[in-house]
């Protein structure tokens, strides 16, 4: 079977996911731009990508998108999992709702979507997987927890894989960013602001207010 090289990334509304479609579009690459809404990416139909919805805490939708790609291209060539945000907030206080929800979205969607993906690129006899990590999969911050727990969980997982894929010829690969201008950082904030650390006698409330600034 040909070899198919295009390209699906997740979370494409902001920052490095919109960055990395138009770039890898403008290099002539078949790119796939995904969100939970399509509205919020149709200006990448400009740059000459593809758009498909795709919600990573959704299994039904992670597995349509995966297959229109595959019925289109033969296969998924290459998966850039970059869908996540920052859910802060002292470990204490944060809801466990929260906390799932961050690992459903930063840790469980990323590895579904390579679960889906992998069978076409061993099929084909290559693949390529590039997870967005960050340098907080390295270290840890206070009031970001969680955040660094499913990072750290992003770089584990991906080292074994590695390994486990390699004879298939998909090759995978962590990014961990640093500081970037984009709307994460306010994301982060916005997360932490809606925790219990909104009210006075909370014991956090000083430590929340000073890691907003």
């Amino acid at each position: 079977m040909a070899v198919s090289r295009a390209v699906l990334i997740t979370g494409c509304s902001t920052g490095i996911g919109r960055a990395a479609a138009e770039r890898l579009s403008g290099k002539g690459w078949k790119v796939y731009a995904t969100a939970r809404d399509v509205g919020k990416i149709a200006s990448l139909a400009d740059h000459g990508c593809e758009l498909l919805p795709l919600d990573v805490t959704d299994e039904a939708s992670m597995r349509a998108a995966v297959e229109e790609v595959e019925r289109r291209e033969g296969a998924v060539g290459i998966l850039v999992n970059n869908a996540g945000y920052s859910q802060s907030g002292a470990v204490e206080e944060v809801p466990m709702e929260k906390v799932r929800r961050q690992f459903e979205t930063n840790v469980f969607g990323l590895v579904r979507v390579c679960q889906l993906a992998l069978p076409g690129m061993r099929r084909q006899g290559w693949g390529r997987i590039v997870n967005i990590s960050s340098m907080g999969g390295k270290f840890t911050f206070p009031g970001g927890g969680y955040y660094h727990a499913t990072k750290h969980a992003v770089e584990s997982i991906s080292d074994a894989l590695r390994f486990e894929v390699a004879g298939f010829g998909v090759n995978v690969v962590v990014v961990e960013p640093g500081l970037i201008r984009t709307s994460f950082a306010d994301a982060a904030t916005a997360s932490m602001a809606k925790t219990p650390s909104d009210l006075a006698e909370n014991p956090y409330a000083g430590f929340s207010a000073a890691v907003a600034k």
